[in-house]
């Protein structure tokens, strides 16, 4: 798993993630956790739903519906023939992180006609994990649009789709036209590893990004 931000650091070794990360909670009594909510979106068969229920330690809901004849025309299938549905809502998982702390995770609609869902997924999330399919790469703009226009801190994962060509995270980030800032990691949507990888690597940004923002307040300077 490749990193290009120097805010970020490789999430292999000891410290990397099980198949699925799964930090039980403490049974004493206290206050309750603090939830985080993170989005995962992308572009129509990007990952999301897979990457979604990889990394969740419940099973995770979806709202997935067959795909058929009549929705061809607006879910064109080159490059994903073998998709036989989508999400119409939104995916939910969940990963408690400790006892003071569980991580939420919304998967986004990727279709066109959803996108009006997108607004109140937003609301309140602390970041967001955009999937690339290098196979429609152009799929992921709307949602690095998005996230940029509204000032929320995002990653871009690369989902290596099986077959698919491997491309660098500069060539990704020249394509999709991205900032030195914005991180690009490569990503299996399949493995739970891999996909709490991602997660750490948002988690590190979003980290830098206060850092960057508390330092400019405190200079007096625009972030």
């Amino acid at each position: 798993m490749a990193y290009v931000d120097d805010c970020d650091a490789p999430a292999s070794g000891p410290a990397a993630a099980p198949d699925r990360a799964t930090v039980p909670a403490g049974s004493g009594g206290g206050a309750p956790p603090a939830t985080l909510k993170i989005l995962v979106a992308g572009g129509f068969g990007a990952g999301k739903t897979t990457f979604v229920g990889a990394v969740s330690e419940i099973e995770p809901l979806s709202t997935e519906e067959l795909l058929s004849g009549v929705g061809a025309g607006c879910d064109p299938l080159h490059g994903v023939e073998e998709k036989t549905t989508t999400t119409v809502a939104l995916d939910f998982g969940r990963i408690t992180l400790d006892e003071r702390h569980v991580l939420y995770l919304f998967g986004t609609p990727g279709q066109h006609r959803f996108w009006f869902l997108w607004e109140e997924l937003c609301a309140g999330a602390l970041g967001a994990v955009v999937l690339a399919d290098t196979r429609r790469l152009a799929d992921c703009f709307p949602a690095v649009d998005f996230f940029e226009r509204r000032g929320i801190g995002f990653i871009v994962a690369v989902n290596e789709f099986d077959g698919g060509h491997r491309y660098g995270p500069d060539e990704v980030r020249e394509a999709v036209g991205l900032g030195p800032e914005v991180p690009v990691v490569r990503c299996d949507a399949r493995l739970a590893s891999s996909g709490t990888g991602a997660l750490a690597a948002l988690v590190r940004h979003l980290l830098c990004m206060s850092a960057v923002s508390s330092s400019s307040s405190e200079s007096g300077e625009p972030p």
